[in-house]
């Protein structure tokens, strides 16, 4: 159960510093290494999708959402989440990913994405997207790769190399 005393915000220029640590300490020097990363590495994340949870002003948890391209299609790739070891297995990382997912819904967005364990994402409703039907730019678990689908055919249409969607703006022709 979530302590009463967490606040869920969207986050802020503010927390930046925090949200770093987090993710350091949830995930190490290796994070650098991973698909997502090197996705997001290609333009910044929607700080207006993007979530922390707060006790007593400090952030506890945090997660992002960014905008990605497949092929023709368009998503969010939600991550990192990272939840501060003290607050683990409360519901706070369950949390953020609703509220995530509620704010994409509202900003229109087709469907998230992530690459995450099925057994803690599929709960909360995402399935596997089909082996093969999007690469990585890095090595991955092909069944590792999960989307939620917020309007139908979205997730269909994700196809290809997944990267982030400044990069594909960026290649087109004017």
């Amino acid at each position: 159960m979530i302590p009463a005393e967490i606040i869920f915000m969207p986050e802020t220029p503010a927390h930046d510093l925090e949200i770093d640590h987090i993710n350091e300490e949830a995930f190490g020097p290796g994070r650098f290494a991973r698909a997502a990363y090197r996705i997001r590495e290609g333009g910044p994340h929607e700080r207006h999708l993007s979530f922390v949870a707060l006790k007593r002003n400090e952030v506890v948890a945090s997660v992002r959402l960014t905008r990605i391209a497949a092929g023709g299609g368009r998503a969010l790739l939600l991550g990192p989440l990272a939840v501060r070891p003290a607050h683990k297995n409360l519901g706070i990382g369950r949390k953020l990913v609703a509220v995530a997912i509620e704010a994409a819904r509202r900003d229109g967005a087709g469907a998230v994405m992530l690459v995450g364990d099925e057994p803690y994402y599929g709960p909360l409703g995402f399935k596997r997207i089909p082996r093969g039907q999007v690469i990585m730019p890095r090595p991955v678990d092909l069944d590792r790769i999960l989307a939620y689908e917020l309007v139908p055919g979205t997730v269909e249409r994700l196809k290809g190399e997944v990267r982030h969607e400044d990069t594909v703006r960026v290649a087109q022709p004017g």
